[in-house]
């Protein structure tokens, strides 16, 4: 059996199902565990953004999607090589990953048989039942149902504690900084598991803009910064150059100073087993009573710099 994972997720899945050694191909942003990144990438950024803005990052992508074109190459002659059997990618995000359309096509020129199978999730449970069915086409189903089954008893176990609270602070989730982008699909499902009220996210619904009137009008209390793909470090980074307006010095969150940055690329953006450790953070995070820090330094951080 060969695999070739087309998006970091399915890698990790991959990997926690015990079928490294069945892994052929991955892509350029597969980096966990760390043995991923040795093996050979079927596809790379069109555009190098490791040191642009958010705001930069942003324009490029809007730019490709309004010429019809992908932020992604998929190397044909690659996966011609690693001649995979299995082919795990998405249909979620245009953004997260080379479109699935370009995946059926390129599958079409090889040789034989082959099982594509497209993940998207929109939920905690979705996240589970991916495992399950990239389980169920490598034939190690047992495995997947005893992964999601310590899975879940991790989920059930936060929000049990987290359900013990008489108070759930108001939560906004920034999945971008500029424009603001707040926490979609699974995101505002684990705000509330881990005893918040998500402000403004729609558990299930998709990431969207929103403007700084309607941050200032939920006035959140806590505030959780998690843009897509980037870890700790940058997170940070990313906040210091970032111009926010007059507003943003008014939030509740930041005069109380419970502004947070956190691993979003390992803990939230990607669907895959440690967004159970993303549950984790949020209730350490936003009911520090109830839930001792048990996470790394670099998984997340209280935000001591704030920007003027």
């Amino acid at each position: 059996m060969r695999i070739c994972s087309l998006l970091p997720s399915a890698t990790e899945i991959v990997y926690a199902l015990g079928l490294g050694d069945h892994l052929v191909g991955v892509t350029h942003e597969c980096d966990y565990p760390s043995e991923a990144a040795r093996l050979p990438s079927v596809t790379r950024n069109v555009l190098d953004h490791s040191a642009s803005s958010s705001e930069e990052i942003n324009r490029h992508v809007a730019l490709a999607a309004h010429e019809g074109s992908s932020i992604y190459h998929l190397d044909q002659a690659v996966l011609e090589r690693l001649n995979p059997d299995i082919i795990l990618t998405q249909e979620l995000c245009k953004v997260c990953a080379v479109s699935y359309s370009e995946v059926r096509a390129a599958a079409r020129l090889l040789p034989g048989d082959r099982t594509v199978l497209s993940l998207e999730p929109t939920s905690l449970h979705g996240i589970l039942t991916n495992i399950e069915e990239v389980g169920r086409v490598a034939g190690v189903l047992a495995q997947a149902r005893g992964l999601m089954q310590r899975l879940q008893e991790r989920i059930d176990e936060v929000a049990s504690r987290a359900a013990k609270t008489t108070r759930r602070p108001r939560v906004l989730t920034i999945e971008w900084l500029a424009p603001v982008f707040i926490g979609g699909h699974w995101v505002p499902e684990m705000v509330r598991l881990a005893g918040g009220t998500d402000v403004l996210g729609q558990e299930g619904r998709h990431s969207t803009i929103v403007t700084w009137e309607q941050i200032a009008a939920c006035d959140p209390e806590i505030v959780v910064l998690m843009p897509c793909g980037f870890n700790l470090t940058r997170t940070e980074t990313e906040l210091r150059r970032t111009q926010f307006p007059d507003v943003w010095q008014s939030l509740a969150a930041v005069r109380s100073g419970r502004v947070y940055a956190v691993d979003g690329s390992a803990y939230f953006n990607r669907p895959g087993p440690r967004i159970v450790d993303g549950l984790e953070i949020l209730a350490e995070i936003i009911q520090p009573d109830l839930f001792a820090r048990t996470k790394p330094p670099e998984a997340w951080r209280r935000v001591s710099q704030m920007p003027e």
